[in-house]
């Protein structure tokens, strides 16, 4: 009788172990398929911690979540974004919340036209909100460090992925982009640039506004040695792009004479050379094809009236005209407004 006791009370203790190490060890936090994220903020708690866990129905409860986190000597909350994955056991994601081991938001500029919209998407991707980033972005005391002021900065943020910490500052995550602008700008880049009699800012500028005027590539060297042209001889660029810029009304399809007079530095048809910055984050093959344009007479450019996306580059202003013409009778065909 005795034995049998005994015996009943190694298994009853033998089970209680397993479980315990199944539960610290093996139990899964997250059945989902895809990873989620647990967000902690900067200044929070072991309870906002635990808290946080449970909100999201990663815990049923924080009974375990406290027990293991004793055990692995878990009390210094450090913040940041941690992936949690399927199958990860409570007792890794305490070593993970332990160690730090958040995961890096990967950041990714494609085409932004404005400051603005790149600090609502910072401010939605990061722990910092958009305002705190559009005060960075705007503060000439900030930029002075950079060499940017608030026309220029937007050179410096290019269309790349960058992979930044959750919890990070304005002014660290503009500190990868300046890394990634002067790792981008090679002495011989630079030396391209400067064959244009163009700084890196100004051939970015140029850039920003030939992106913004084709989407087709083998374009873009040609109608750089048009604006290179007319920058050359004193002429106006008159880019469409630039008028749009000035306007904030980045939909229109049609440039109408009313346009042409908007006030603002960014017009290029009232003022003359470049804008004063970008009017886009340009990609870095349209900067590359500003650096590497051809020779060229051409002074004049309008795209195809066939609609192909390819344009007609001329020297001489009858003959654009006449193709000018040709491209204004289709729109007007297809009631392009």
């Amino acid at each position: 009788m005795k034995k049998r006791i005994i015996l009943g009370t190694l298994t009853v203790l033998a089970l209680a172990a397993a479980f315990f190490l199944w539960k610290f060890f093996a139990a899964p936090v997250s059945t989902e398929k895809e990873a989620k994220y647990l967000y902690i903020k900067t200044g929070s708690s072991f309870k906002d911690v635990q808290d946080e866990l449970v909100n999201n129905k990663f815990l049923n409860s924080p009974v375990w979540f406290r027990m293991v986190s004793k055990a692995a000597g878990y009390k210094t909350v450090k913040p940041g974004r941690y992936k949690i994955t399927k199958g990860m056991s409570l007792m890794s994601l305490v070593r993970m919340l332990k160690n730090g081991q958040q995961s890096p938001v990967n950041f990714v500029i494609t085409k932004i036209r404005t400051r603005e919209i790149l600090a609502g998407k910072a401010g939605n991707s990061f722990e910092f909100d958009s305002l705190e980033m559009i005060r960075f972005l705007t503060n000439p005391d900030s930029l002075k460090a950079y060499e940017l002021d608030t026309n220029t900065v937007m050179a410096a943020a290019l269309p790349l992925t960058y992979e930044i910490k959750w919890n990070t500052t304005p002014s660290k995550v503009f500190q990868q982009f300046y890394a990634a602008y002067k790792n981008f700008w090679t002495e011989e880049r630079k030396q391209k640039a400067a064959e244009h009699n163009l700084s890196p800012l100004e051939a970015t500028t140029l850039a920003s506004i030939i992106d913004e005027e084709t989407n087709n590539p083998n374009d873009r060297p040609d109608i750089a040695s048009v604006y290179l042209n007319r920058i050359s001889k004193g002429m106006p660029l008159q880019a469409d792009p630039t008028v749009k810029f000035a306007l904030k009304e980045f939909g229109l399809r049609r440039i109408y004479e009313s346009h042409t007079r908007t006030p603002s530095p960014y017009n290029t048809y009232i003022n003359k050379g470049l804008p004063p910055g970008p009017i886009c984050t340009p990609t870095l093959e349209t900067i590359d094809a500003v650096l590497d344009s051809p020779k060229t007479d051409y002074l004049y450019f309008v795209a195809n009236s066939d609609f192909s996306g390819s344009h007609i580059f001329t020297a001489n202003y009858e003959d654009h005209l006449k193709y000018a013409r040709l491209y204004q009778e289709e729109l007007n065909k297809r009631n392009v407004k």
